[in-house]
């Protein structure tokens, strides 16, 4: 047994590059062989992980490298069991680069990028799409469509791959060519003119024959065109997202490195105590509230009830997102804002096993108090919330967007008139009518909360990295004042909880355990 996973280490670090001194192979291995088969796999591929991010010298491994790692490792395990329930700010969003040569994602840390600035450059702005298009060319080139034909393929099998094409290729040509497709940026350089864009050029697009398949297809939109080149004009016959990939299939590629953000620099998903934890705890739930204006009498009665009617049987957390007043301006709205999250602390405070066992998250919305409408949002300030923080020390004032990891769940929250405003600025309508599937297919296939234009939802160029999703989160939670929906797509659920104070005081409820998500309401 120990001889033959002493080869799996040796081989594990040979696939890296690396190569291990005897004392160190030996330690391994009486590190590792006391843990079950099956998570061998997982440590190993850690302890490596940590060893790269190491200043090395040479690829040769010392015994004190492999102790080092092991150390690390230990410590985040003990880390693990304060791991359950973690909040992450946009702000504090893991940062990494896809580096094409090495065909994995690189911490911008060891790469030597600055830290970032909220007012960045224009290299910022320019890294912001570059990254963005990065991102989804690695993954459609992954897809089996793409993929080249293996050595001795059946004929039929040949026929049915694509190959992409850079617009650099389309612009080089002086003849007329066919079915070519082309993954690239939708824009309207010139007043209603389209054209296409990538790294290697752009250009100018006809899309009235076009075919659009399923989803909102919005200018600043990475898209799949298929068509024909001929005369300095790309003629499309068909607009298609790029291809969509299971959390589970990327981590299967880049390993169990941290993506999603929090204390440890694993992913939660390899934690089996952590899913045990979760498996075991099937009382576990979250109530999703949209639009709670707290300036509201009616509102407030009914979160009095919603309360009451929780207090026997706590949900693990309470998610209020924005916004928190119905009229959200004016001279008095910070005064008003004030006394809305005194009374709501007034309120909580009757019901004591509530603030003993719930975590309660605040969400701000568009138009809360903040700096400006430009994501991600900070959270309201401390001069509003200072007295409801002391009175409720569970109470969490957060980002918009913001992560929230349960046990091995990965929940992103994000408070805009996302659905809306896609809708509004959409290239063609959808005729099935069908939004929620047309919303949630673009958005997980886009990897981007936002896909839309600078001008139209304003980002921090440098921030951009906040609003991706990639690899997809368990649940996405785009809270929108449009009607209330859940969806999944590729093993992700997307919800809408919809407006509280407009739709009759609807409100969502997820269930971690099953993974299950119950529509709910107070009776008017």
């Amino acid at each position: 047994m120990a001889a033959k996973l002493r080869n799996i280490i040796t081989s594990a670090f040979k696939m890296h590059g690396l190569t291990l001194r005897s004392e160190s192979s030996k330690y391994l291995v009486d590190v590792l062989l006391p843990i079950d088969e099956g998570d061998r796999e997982g440590w190993l591929d850690h302890v490596i992980e940590i060893i790269q991010k190491q200043p090395l010298s040479s690829s040769m491994i010392d015994k004190s490298v492999c102790e080092a790692a092991i150390h690390e490792c230990n410590q985040e395990q003990n880390e693990e069991g304060e791991n359950v329930f973690c909040i992450i700010d946009a702000f504090n969003v893991p940062r990494f680069t896809y580096h094409p040569d090495r065909k994995k994602f690189i911490p911008n840390s060891s790469l030597g990028i600055k830290a970032p600035m909220l007012h960045g450059d224009a290299e910022d702005k320019a890294t912001l799409f570059r990254e963005r298009y990065t991102v989804l060319h690695q993954r459609t080139l992954r897809h089996d469509l793409f993929t080249p034909p293996v050595l001795g393929a059946a004929p039929d099998e040949k026929n049915t791959k694509f190959q992409l094409k850079p617009i650099e290729y389309l612009l080089g040509s002086t003849s007329k060519l066919g079915d070519i497709i082309v993954l690239g940026m939708l824009t309207q350089m010139k007043e209603g003119k389209w054209y296409i864009e990538d790294p290697t050029g752009f250009v100018q697009i006809d899309i009235s024959n076009a075919n659009f398949h399923k989803g909102l297809f919005t200018e600043n939109s990475f898209v799949l065109a298929e068509g024909w080149y001929e005369d300095d004009l790309f003629h499309i016959n068909a607009f298609g997202f790029p291809p969509t990939e299971t959390a589970k299939s990327s981590r299967s590629y880049f390993g169990n490195m941290n993506f999603f953000g929090g204390p440890t620099t694993t992913s939660v998903k390899a934690s089996s105590k952590l899913k045990q934890i979760e498996e075991d705890n099937q009382d576990a739930m979250f109530v999703i509230l949209s639009d709670v204006w707290l300036d509201n009498v009616k509102v407030m009665e009914k979160l009095k009830e919603l309360f009451a009617g929780y207090s026997e049987f706590p949900p693990t957390c309470f998610i209020f997102c924005g916004n928190f007043t119905s009229a959200p301006h004016g001279t008095g709205h910070i005064k008003t804002l004030k006394e809305s999250f005194h009374n709501l602390a007034e309120m909580l405070s009757e019901y004591p096993h509530l603030l003993e066992v719930c975590k309660f998250v605040f969400v701000p919305g568009p138009q809360d108090p903040g700096p400006a409408t430009i994501l991600p949002r900070p959270p309201i300030p401390n001069c509003i919330t200072e007295e409801i923080r002391r009175k409720i020390p569970s109470a969490i004032f957060t980002t918009n967007p913001c992560r929230l990891q349960y046990c091995t769940q990965e929940i992103v929250i994000f408070r805009e008139d996302i659905v809306t405003k896609m809708c509004r600025n959409c290239v063609k309508f959808p005729s099935d009518g069908d939004v929620p599937t047309h919303f949630a297919k673009s958005i997980i296939s886009q990897g981007h909360l936002c896909p839309l234009p600078l001008h139209v939802s304003p980002i921090y160029w440098a921030y951009d990295r906040s609003l991706r999703i990639y690899p997809l989160p368990d649940v996405l939670v785009c809270a929108d004042k449009c009607d209330p929906f859940t969806t999944t797509q590729v093993d992700c659920t997307v919800m809408n909880p919809g407006s509280f104070s407009r739709t009759n005081y609807g409100f969502k409820v997820y269930y971690p355990a099953s993974r299950e998500v119950q529509d709910s309401q107070i009776q008017t």
